[in-house]
This record gives C-alpha cells, sequence and structure tokens, in this order.
C-alpha cells in the first residue's frame, strides 16, 4: 500500500473541516501494530487564541471513547482473570444486583446494549446529586424492556459496568483502569479529570459553559461524569493521541502474551465480532461495526460525544484515531460525522 497519497488527502480533509468550523482542530493518526504510517494536527487548539495551533500532543476530553478505555478494557482483564462469567445474572453474584430488576441481566447484555435498561440518562433529575442515591436507582431501577429483546444503546450500560468492575477489583473505577490497563501500556497522560492546571492548558476546549461564560477545559463535558466527581463508565476520561496509538497497537496485537496489560488477544478477539445474533444493529462488546461498512468488511469503531473516535481492523490488523473538540461549535452531528467517513474510507482503502 502506498501511503502519501491516503497522507495528503487526509491533511486536506481535516485542514477543511477546520476551514469550514465543523471543528476548531484535529489530531489523527493511522498505522499498525508494528508502525503509525501517518499523523498530524491541524486547525487550532482554541478559536479565542488563534495563534494557538493545535498540537500532536493536545489533551483531549475522551467523552464516551471512556468506555473503551477504562471500562471495555478493565472488565476484559477481570474476564480474563476468571473473575467474570460473562453469562451469569449478576444478581447471583452481585449483592447490590440481588433481589433487583438489574439481577436477571448478564455482563453480555450490558455490553451488547441489550440489557432492556431504562433509556433515560437525566441521572440528576432522576436520583438527585448524591452518588450513592445514583448508584442505588442505576442498579435498582425496573427494567425497560426483557433482556436479550432488543438493542437499545444507553449509557447505562457502561456505567453499571464501571460499578461492577470496582466491586469485582475492589478499587475505583480510575485506579483500575490506571493499574491494569494505561500504566502497563505506558499511557501516561491518560486519566480520569478534573485535570490539574499544567495539563489544562494543553487541553482542546469543548463546549461553552453557562455558569461560568468559558468554555470547558480540563473538566468533563459529560454532565454525568460531574455529577459523580468525574468518574465513572460513561465518560471522564482525558487522553492523548500517543497514548491511544498505544492502545490500540496492542488491542490489535495477537502476538503480545497476555500480561502485559490486564487483557489481551482472547478479549479483543471476543469483542470484535457480532455477539447480538440477527438483533439489529449488530454490536460486539462496546464496538459496533464501523459506519457505512458493510457486513464482512470487519472495521470497528467507537465515537465520543466531544469529536472522538477510534477505529481497529483485526483482518487488516490496521487502527485509526481522529481526535476533535466540535463540541465548541455546535451538538449537530452531521458535519463531523461525513468527515468521519470520509476519513474511516481513506485510513482503511
Amino acid at each position: 500500500m502506498t501511503h502519501l497519497p491516503a497522507t495528503e488527502k487526509i491533511e486536506e480533509l481535516l485542514a477543511g473541516g477546520a476551514r469550514d468550523r465543523a471543528y476548531p482542530g484535529a489530531v489523527w493518526a493511522v498505522g499498525d501494530t508494528g508502525t503509525v504510517w501517518t499523523r498530524g494536527a491541524t486547525g487550532v487548539l482554541d478559536p479565542s487564541e488563534p495563534d494557538m495551533p493545535m498540537r500532536l500532543d493536545t489533551v483531549f476530553d475522551a467523552a464516551s471513547l471512556t468506555k473503551i478505555l477504562a471500562v471495555w478494557s478493565s472488565i476484559g482483564a477481570l474476564w480474563e482473570d476468571g473473575k467474570l462469567d460473562l453469562d451469569s445474572p449478576l444478581g447471583g453474584f452481585w449483592p447490590e444486583a440481588e433481589g433487583h430488576p438489574l439481577g436477571m441481566v448478564t455482563a453480555r447484555h450490558l455490553l451488547t446494549h441489550t440489557a432492556g435498561l431504562p433509556l433515560r440518562a437525566q441521572l440528576k433529575r432522576l436520583y438527585g446529586t448524591d452518588p450513592q442515591d445514583v448508584r442505588d436507582g442505576v442498579l435498582h431501577e425496573a427494567l425497560h424492556r426483557p433482556p436479550g429483546e432488543a438493542v437499545e444503546y444507553t449509557d447505562r450500560a457502561a456505567l453499571i459496568l464501571g460499578y461492577l468492575a470496582e466491586y469485582l477489583s475492589g478499587l475505583p473505577l480510575d485506579q483500575l483502569a490506571m493499574e491494569r490497563t494505561w500504566q502497563p501500556l505506558g499511557m501516561d497522560s491518560t486519566r480520569y479529570g478534573p485535570l490539574p492546571a499544567q495539563a489544562a492548558a494543553r487541553c482542546a476546549p469543548t463546549e461553552l459553559d453557562e455558569d461560568t461564560g468559558t468554555h470547558l477545559k480540563g473538566i468533563v463535558h459529560d454532565f454525568s461524569a460531574r455529577l459523580l466527581g468525574g468518574v465513572c463508565g460513561i465518560a471522564g476520561t482525558f487522553t492523548v493521541l500517543d497514548d491511544l496509538v498505544a492502545f490500540l497497537r496492542y488491542t490489535l496485537d495477537t502476538t503480545t502474551a497476555p500480561g502485559q496489560a490486564g487483557f489481551g488477544p482472547a478479549w479483543t478477539s471476543e469483542s470484535l465480532r457480532i455477539q447480538t445474533g440477527p438483533l439489529q444493529p449488530g454490536r460486539g462488546f462496546f464496538w459496533h461495526p464501523a459506519a457505512g461498512t458493510e457486513p464482512g468488511e470487519d472495521i470497528w469503531s467507537h465515537y465520543g460525544f466531544t469529536g472522538t473516535a477510534l477505529w481497529v481492523s483485526p483482518g487488516q490488523r490496521r487502527w485509526a484515531v481522529l481526535l476533535t473538540n466540535k463540541l465548541y461549535y455546535t451538538r449537530d452531528r452531521r458535519p463531523l460525522t461525513d468527515i468521519r467517513t470520509a476519513f474511516r474510507v481513506l485510513a482503511f482503502s
């Protein structure tokens, strides 16, 4: 494969997105388990400071990529340790689920968004502001429908799996992810927020905070994560391009002996295949077939609301990262959706 023409087209595509105000700036990388083929940065960090360019070491609010970086990886570690049977009803081994509707749900249901959980996500309105009240409410509420009946995406699945990982490991989720995944892989700039001042200065700002009149920078955008002190399974992590490159290279490296990180090739293989049978849309474990791909094309993705995205292809042993702070301008998904699709085509063609 010749990479230079694709690199030039990627640069043109992403620079155009910055010019058209789809996002202030972007960083990206594409590669395989051994090589980073291309990486770059375009646009500005903060439109209020136009002389400050976006940089390769910019820190991004990862948003829902937290579900992969912290929850998926930690659940995989517990599964590979033999501490979690994916098909055992939660009520059979988790006291907080026993005797409640959640007790009939399995980890596999949660990982595939087939648990029948309530679709409502407004935690403060439902349960108040006390973290324990939120936890009790989420774990004890009635299901929306019977498990295994439909694929319905909800942030609650990741929140519950985060709580489950804490119960099984005896560690807070941020410490578990740090010890089992981030530190072993050298992901030294990945952490839950709020960020210390030095890291926040390199952070791409996201949405305007009406309370302060400034754009959030180093403080997680997701309100549920803020409500829970910054650490939860839904969102809350901040990361940089190089850390994501290390994570994705490890994820796809089937030659890596289990143990460098908590999860290994067996968890990746289990996750990156359709687990939902005839139910649509098809899902793996927190990864889903990339939008616009055909069945069997073997490209999996996960997106973050702030403008972040990851792709992996086990068959091609190829990965791609695109990080933007599109939320600085708008919640409208369409401009970035089109750019993501074009980027994915260039990265995997």
